[in-house]
């Protein structure tokens, strides 16, 4: 089994900074990528940003030059630096993690969810 615990979601005003963390437990054989998703309430899941193993990284534009994703792979986790925070970044975040396996295969698991919100 593999877990992923998030941490580091709450409220804060516009303007504002929150980091949020995800580490990866379990049995882990590797780790192919790490990245973070958003849903806010009506909408669908979106990703916001993602790192590969190697550290290549993608950006929703939306975030873009605000938020930063970072890994750390001794300790399998992942993190999110968010910067200048707007109302409209509110929503749930989940962390992913593609794993890979010996056979190839490559399965993706989730974590709980940590809400965000942003108050104008």
């Amino acid at each position: 089994q593999v877990q992923l615990v998030e941490s580091g979601g709450g409220l804060v005003q516009a303007g504002g900074s929150l980091r949020l963390s995800c580490a990866a437990s379990g049995s882990i054989f590797s780790i192919n990528a790490m990245g973070w998703y958003r849903q806010a309430p009506g909408k669908q899941r979106e990703l916001v940003a993602a790192i590969t193993s190697g550290g290549s990284t993608n950006y929703a534009d939306s975030v873009k030059g605000r938020f930063t994703i970072s890994r750390d792979n001794a300790k399998n986790t992942v993190y999110l630096q968010m910067n200048s925070l707007k109302p409209g970044d509110t929503a749930a975040y989940y962390c992913n993690a593609k794993l890979g396996y010996v056979d190839g295969s490559e399965y993706d698991y989730w974590g709980q969810g940590t809400q965000v919100t942003v108050s104008s």
